[in-house]
């Protein structure tokens, strides 16, 4: 089942049909983690989209109180038998009608359930390959580091990495500096530098970008900035990772000849789960 606008229901193909998430990819959308009835980092999460919707010039209805959406994503949770552990995504489109120009700015909202394995977050073993990806660009502005349903560059890039047998792409932006990864923040350390690209350079504005940033601050010794990252610094770096709020933290293994360590992923992988509770 979903939650629409609040109220459960059996999933509709009619919803889709003027949809203006659907049509133009007017919506935007948080993906959340939640564990034995909590939801991970939600503040962050619910703020986030309020400021997206402002940005996009949504109106934000009333009641879409912090407490309100908390209710309704732990209510179809429990009705879809995911107490301890689901992946939950809420999206909130403008509503039908209009073209390009909406005939109004009101919102409706989807919140769908899905399955996910374990609680804690891991490290996971084994080969993770990733390229560059540079068939399209990501634009230094506002928008890219937005969570909108239009994410073509990421679809068409997840296509490439899939036919050329890689586990992830790295992104470039306009400037052909890497921006972030596929699925998520892009972390990368240089000897005692922990680095990932600023939101200026048009990266994701990412939830567990921003609960790594502080925790690589308190728990390790390592210098944390965020600068400029090259596609010649990634035959130099030491460690690669990529961070959301599903998978946590993934190290990249391989870029073309290079081989990376994984140490600074499994430190904040543990305080990670120490400081969620999890």
């Amino acid at each position: 089942m979903i939650n629409f606008n609040g109220s459960l229901q059996e999933t509709d193909a009619n919803l889709l049909v003027q949809n203006r998430g659907f049509l133009y990819g007017d919506g935007v959308f948080e993906t959340l983690k939640v564990v034995n009835g909590k939801i991970l980092f939600f503040e962050d999460h619910y703020f986030r989209l309020m400021a997206t919707m402002r940005i996009v010039r949504m109106e934000i209805p009333m009641d879409f109180t912090l407490e309100y959406l908390e209710e309704q994503i732990l209510l179809l949770v429990k009705n879809n038998n995911l107490d301890s552990v689901a992946r939950v995504r809420i999206t909130v489109y403008r509503n039908d009608g209009g073209f390009y120009l909406p005939t109004d700015n009101s919102v409706s909202f989807i919140i769908q359930t899905s399955v996910l394995g374990n609680a804690a977050y891991s490290v996971s073993e084994g080969e993770y390959e990733v390229d560059l990806f540079k068939d399209f660009y990501i634009t230094k502005q506002l928008l890219s580091s937005l969570k909108t349903t239009n994410k073509m560059i990421h679809i068409t890039g997840s296509v490439f990495a899939k036919e050329n047998d890689l586990q992830n792409c790295l992104l470039l932006n306009d400037s052909k500096n890497v921006v972030e990864a596929l699925q998520g923040n892009l972390f990368m350390r240089m000897g005692n530098k922990l680095i990932t690209p600023p939101i200026s350079e048009g990266c994701l504005n990412g939830i567990m970008r921003k609960q790594i940033l502080a925790l690589a601050k308190k728990e390790t010794d390592l210098e944390v900035v965020e600068a400029i990252i090259s596609p010649f610094d990634l035959q130099k770096a030491d460690e690669l990772f990529v961070t959301n709020v599903i998978k946590g933290l993934q190290p990249i293994t391989k870029y073309r000849k290079k081989i990376y360590s994984v140490q600074t992923a499994i430190v904040l992988t543990a305080a990670l789960n120490k400081n969620a509770g999890i």
